[in-house]
C-alpha cells in the first residue's frame, strides 16, 4: 500500500506538470512510431 500512497502524493503534488509530461511522452512515442516506418514509405 505505501508504494501506491507514494504515487498519489507524487501526482498530487506534480499535478500542474502532468499533463505537460503526459503530452511530451506521446510525442515520443510519436516520433519513434514514425522514425520506424520511415523506412518503409520511402
Amino acid at each position: 500500500m505505501t508504494f501506491y500512497k507514494t504515487v498519489k502524493a507524487i501526482a498530487t503534488r506534480s499535478q500542474d506538470t502532468l499533463v505537460h509530461d503526459a503530452a511530451g511522452a506521446a510525442a515520443l512515442i510519436v516520433i519513434l512510431m514514425v522514425g520506424l516506418h520511415l523506412p518503409a514509405l520511402v
